[in-house]
């Protein structure tokens, strides 16, 4: 059985204008305002949730408030992936213990490592947390390391928690590769908003998403279209979303998408170093697109 099936959130974290500390009453607020909007699942401390700037001690707290303030009303994903596999290991153990559903395990950045290596980092984590699945993260762009489809058929079959994968690639044919050699024995999320119709014609159950910060209820309707057999209709909010996903990815992520959840009221508040506030043009576009959207 997935982890989930639909639209996952991948959650800004608020912080406090005063000290950039964690706003946890902002974060239950956006948290009850993405359920209620037909949000399938939230992925707490992943990139979008700015978990490479909290020290080890607030990304524990934040995943365990998430899973309290949720109390199982839908699935929470804990981002619990390092470049250092020991820390992977200690946060997995840990969020696992709070009741997370699954933990997201990024590929080791920075340092990288062969495939042998990126095999035997997620193997480790995975084995030390056998009662939890496991979804993998690709995203090459930020981590400098492309889990190959080989790689990831190879953990799928000799690690039984780990039972799914978020592709961020953007590379179709790779993906295709992917599910060839795992003949649909992997839960295939999209980690790219523009491409989740695509992704989900090969087999794809859902994607964690960014857009979903702004527009929960669009997409978790585009994935229920999908399986629904309403293949045009979910095509068409792909295509109705595509203004947004362009201009929530017009600076580095998440710095388009914090103002964006600003602009809608929610007080995401700062961004913390190095990431630095919106340009005042980029902004504009932005809050025009929304219009556009509806949103605001």
């Amino acid at each position: 059985m997935p982890v989930f099936k639909g639209s996952a959130v991948a959650i800004v974290t608020p912080f406090k204008e005063s000290d950039q500390s964690v706003n946890y009453d902002a974060f239950a607020d956006f948290i009850d305002y993405q359920i209620d909007n037909g949000t399938d699942a939230i992925v707490v401390c992943g990139s979008t949730g700015e978990a490479a700037t909290m020290s080890e001690q607030e990304h524990l707290d934040v995943c365990r408030f998430c899973i309290e303030h949720v109390k199982g009303r839908v699935p929470v994903v804990a981002g619990t992936g390092s470049n250092r596999t020991q820390t992977a290991i200690d946060l997995s153990r840990e969020v696992a213990g709070y009741g997370a559903d699954g933990l997201l395990l990024i590929s080791p950045y920075y340092n990288k490592g062969t495939q042998e290596g990126v095999y035997g980092h997620f193997k480790m984590t995975a084995d030390a947390v056998p009662g939890t699945p496991v979804i993998l993260y690709n995203v090459p762009s930020r981590t400098g390391v492309n889990v190959q489809p080989a790689t990831a058929a190879r953990l799928v079959k000799d690690v039984p928690n780990i039972v799914g994968i978020k592709e961020a690639s953007g590379d179709i044919g790779q993906i295709v590769k992917l599910m060839t050699l795992c003949d649909g024995n992997i839960d295939l999320y999209s980690g790219n908003d523009d491409q989740v119709v695509p992704l989900m014609s090969m087999g794809g159950i859902g994607v964690i998403s960014v857009v979903a910060n702004v527009a929960p209820k669009a997409m978790h309707d585009l994935c229920q279209k999908f399986f629904d057999g309403d293949v045009e209709g979910a095509a068409k909010i792909q295509m109705q979303t595509h203004e947004l996903f362009e201009n929530l990815f017009s600076e580095v992520n998440p710095i388009p998408v914090k103002k964006a959840v600003d602009l809608m009221g929610y007080h995401a508040g700062p961004l913390r170093m190095p990431l630095t506030e919106m340009t005042p043009a980029n902004t504009e576009k932005l809050r025009q697109a929304m219009k556009n959207f509806g949103i605001i």
